[in-house]
């Protein structure tokens, strides 16, 4: 069972070389490494060219955004699962992808996703901030403002073809706007693996100031929307879900 892993960049010498470490100490050979860089400007195609024997291949060319970059690298895909790792992000440990295979294995799923922490950006000493402990899915949560952690989520590659890429009229969301379509959907058999797969630095683009938030909650609310699964009030239990997600950390037994 081969995995495709993409990884999108743009300007991301700081972090890409930790990210390109994680996946090449995987204890799991079959791994497909596709890169999709957005043009950098800065160290990052150096960084790329100088692993070129750890990366099965690799675009670098001006693109429309992140979502644009993740919907090439699923186009360039030849594994039978497909999931992400973003460009300053880590797997938690060096068997997370051959547990994922061994899931999808045991469980024939189409989809598997499971737990993820936030990290300080301090490379030295960095410290979990948020810990996002998803659950089992249930019909009808969606509505309640519930996701699994995007960085966690791992698809079939026969999912994408049936139901579509990545909606790049989203700017912010169209990762809640793809969840929330597949997962509306009965019949695709989901899986939830209860560890942690992923530790993420904080700092996204959807968090970085009021305005970003505003326009994510925009963004959130008409893919809930023209999914017919929620609204509104959606909107605001996935922000209270968010809080809990913070609160919970002193309870988590988590070492990052």
């Amino acid at each position: 069972m081969k995995i495709s892993i993409i990884t999108a960049t743009f300007n991301s010498e700081k972090s890409l070389q930790r990210t390109i470490d994680s996946v090449a100490s995987q204890d799991y050979t079959e791994i497909e490494h596709i890169i999709i860089d957005g043009g950098s400007t800065d160290n990052t195609l150096n960084i790329i060219c100088s692993n070129a024997n750890r990366i099965t291949k690799y675009i670098s060319e001006k693109d429309d955004g992140i979502y644009s970059a993740l919907n090439k690298g699923i186009k360039q895909a030849t594994g039978d699962i497909i999931g992400f790792l973003n460009s300053d992000d880590v797997y938690f440990d060096n068997q997370a992808v051959s547990k994922i295979a061994h899931c999808f294995d045991i469980k024939k799923c189409d989809v598997l996703y499971g737990d993820l922490v936030y990290q300080t950006q301090d490379l030295t000493n960095p410290k979990t901030v948020r810990y996002w402990k998803s659950n089992i899915f249930h019909p009808g949560c969606l509505k309640y403002g519930w996701m699994p952690p995007h960085p966690t989520l791992y698809c079939k590659k026969t999912v994408y073809d049936q139901y579509g890429l990545y909606n790049e009229q989203f700017s912010i969301s169209a990762d809640y706007e793809y969840i929330l379509r597949i997962f509306k959907q009965r019949e695709i058999n989901k899986t939830y693996y209860p560890s942690v797969i992923v530790k993420m630095n904080i700092g996204g683009i959807s968090n970085r100031s009021i305005k970003s938030i505003l326009k994510k909650s925009k963004e959130d609310l008409h893919a809930l929307r023209i999914n017919k699964v929620g609204g509104l009030y959606s909107i605001v239990f996935k922000y209270l879900r968010k809080a809990s997600q913070l609160n919970g950390i002193r309870n988590s037994k988590v070492s990052c």
